[in-house]
């Protein structure tokens, strides 16, 4: 469950956020799985960086107790020891930081590609109703949040317990005393971030929350900018921003206060662990179990070993305030497909495909659209499909782009003189290659003319491309390398349909279903729709209200309360004056 924060009523508080779920940070750590290599790596560095520090620390305080109680120059070899664990560390420093950041990196471009693929199979339905701004929150800010659990957590969280280990173990060699002042302070740090995970986890996922809410009233102000000036609201609008903003400051300090309450607390352990350090030696350099240079080598070996200790109780602290980002990205990466792929796909054979709806029902959480809708369109007709608005019209067309699959009934698509295969049969990629789909906003992406209509058809040659163009009159609009603006807004309404009529003829598909393409055509760019519906033998299902284009197909369907309530041509439902197509041209003429 993911946090969410709602504006108060009052004062503009923001409500407690729910606490995100327990084991999310958890559920990401299989994303290391195909990187066992380089996390051993970054381990055994990691070991290496931390050990050679509480060796160095060590071996220069039994260098400085030798100089103090023995009054001599500490030798060649000692010398030599020091400088190259200082080189040591000086570089196994820099190699954890690399390799460690390196295999965050690496993780995070994998689950980025993980989240939009989990968007990609709930698509539209999960992102539907959703702001852009809180969906790219979660694939780009909440996935690069986790670099620092990936980074800074993991190897270094393994390194520290067997550092620590390490320590204890030469410790209870040298002086088990001295144990009895670092055990307690040690366990007292590794349970600290336990002890208010639960407070942490709500204010990281309160600071998530509201910076997501941040970017989504950005994006959508950004995207609105005309018409918040054409309208006098842009004052107002900067002033929401500006409150949306305080809130995130404010979320952030409280994370940080905390943070500091925190370090304090850490601080404070090691000193008590000083004082108990240094009270544990005193009494054993007084009973003759240590002495000379072997007491201060002791005391910073005992000290030295909580280092990283106190640093990983540091790095856990942050991370439990990534939980409500885990969380989110987790039920991302983990959304169930909601058309799965078949086990076992079949193969359509090549020609023209015929489409056919039996016994179709669909609804929308709970809310009928589609009641045993039974439809045929044979191979290489053309089929109107018409009905008053939230009739199921662009409902059929998704179930034929197979963004949901029907509750009941089948979607077919039907081989001339071959046998009917189950869209549900079939692989995604051969779905894609037969069947186009041109929505009601068909939406045009940042980049040329020309890179808008490959999209898919990546690899059409020049040739086809132009004569594309320039059947669907996209080669009126402007050159084909001229760029087009994101989500197309240097171009009309009709232009973007006809970009994106191109754009579906290109690959070649063999079903072509127009959701209202025609709304924002003029009459010269209707006439060259139909001109290039005529080219080719592909079956094309059509959803409009212009009088004109519903003319042109060979059959008229017409869908009322979820049902098919009448077919024919033009003439035939037309010559009958209570036909169910002529009260729909009525609503639409009025």
């Amino acid at each position: 469950m993911s946090a969410t924060v709602q504006d108060g009523t009052t004062g503009g508080r923001q409500s407690e956020a729910a606490v995100p779920a327990r084991g999310s940070l958890r559920a990401l750590l299989p994303a290391l799985a195909r990187h066992r290599a380089m996390m051993a790596r970054t381990c055994a560095v990691a070991v290496v960086e931390q050990g050679s520090l509480v060796t160095l620390v060590t071996l220069a305080a039994h260098t400085v107790g030798t100089a103090v109680t023995e009054e001599r120059a500490p030798s060649t070899g000692t010398v030599a020891a020091l400088v190259v664990l200082v080189l040591v560390r000086a570089l196994v420093t820099w190699r954890e930081m690399d390799l460690s950041h390196d295999l965050a990196y690496r993780v995070l471009a994998e689950l980025r590609v993980r989240v939009f693929d989990g968007l990609a199979r709930g698509a539209p339905a999960r992102v539907a109703g959703k702001r852009s701004g809180e969906l790219a929150a979660t694939a780009m800010s909440d996935v690069e949040a986790l670099e620092f659990f990936y980074a800074h957590t993991t190897a270094q969280l393994l390194a520290s317990g067997m550092v620590f280990t390490g320590g204890v173990a030469t410790l209870a060699t040298v002086e088990p005393w001295l144990l009895v002042a670092v055990g307690p302070v040690a366990a007292l740090l590794a349970a600290a971030p336990f002890a208010d995970a639960r407070g942490r986890a709500v204010r990281g996922a309160r600071t998530r929350a509201a910076a997501a809410k941040l970017s989504a009233d950005t994006v959508d102000t950004v995207d609105g900018l005309r018409e918040l000036l054409a309208f006098g609201g842009l004052t107002k609008r900067r002033g929401q921003l500006a409150e949306q903003g305080r809130r995130v400051g404010e979320a952030q300090r409280a994370e940080a206060t905390w943070e500091a309450m925190a370090a304090a607390v850490r601080d404070l352990l090691i000193v008590c662990a000083v004082l108990g350090v240094v009270g544990a030696a005193a009494q054993s350099a007084t009973s003759g179990r240590l002495h000379g240079a072997w007491v201060p080598a002791a005391m910073a070996l005992a000290l030295s070993v909580l280092g990283p200790v106190a640093e990983s109780a540091r790095a856990l602290s942050q991370a439990m305030g990534l939980r409500g980002a885990a969380a989110r990205v987790d039920a991302a990466v983990k959304a169930p497909a909601l058309a799965p792929p078949p086990a076992a796909p079949r193969t359509l054979p090549p020609g023209p495909l015929g489409v056919r709806l039996c016994g179709v029902s669909f609804d929308y959480g709970g809310r009928p659209v589609l009641d045993g809708v039974d439809l045929t369109v044979p191979a290489g007709g053309t089929l109107a499909l018409v009905g008053a608005s939230g009739a199921g019209k662009s409902t059929c067309a998704h179930l034929l782009a197979r963004f949901w699959d029907p509750i009941a009934g089948a979607v077919l698509l039907v081989p001339d003189g071959g046998e009917p295969v189950d869209l549900r049969d079939l692989s995604d990629a051969q779905l894609r290659s037969v069947v186009a789909v041109v929505g009601q906003d068909a939406p045009l992406f940042h980049g040329t003319l020309a890179d808008n209509l490959r999209l898919g058809a990546p690899d059409a040659d020049e040739h086809l491309l132009a004569e594309t163009a320039k059947l669907c009159g996209v080669d009126a609009i402007a050159p084909l390398d001229t760029l087009v603006g994101e989500r197309g807004a240097t171009v009309s309404g009709g232009q973007r349909a006809r970009i994106a009529l191109a754009r579906a003829l290109l690959p070649g598909p063999r079903v072509l279903v127009l959701d209202e393409t025609t709304a924002h055509l003029d009459n010269e760019g209707d006439a060259r729709l139909a001109a290039a519906l005529a080219t080719g033998k592909r079956t094309t299902i059509v959803i409009a209200h212009r009088h004109t284009t519903i003319r042109r197909a060979d059959r008229i369907a017409v869908l009322e309360a979820g049902r098919i309530a009448e077919e024919g041509t033009w003439e035939e439902l037309t010559a009958r004056p209570d036909s169910a197509l002529n009260r729909v041209l009525a609503v639409t003429a009025s």
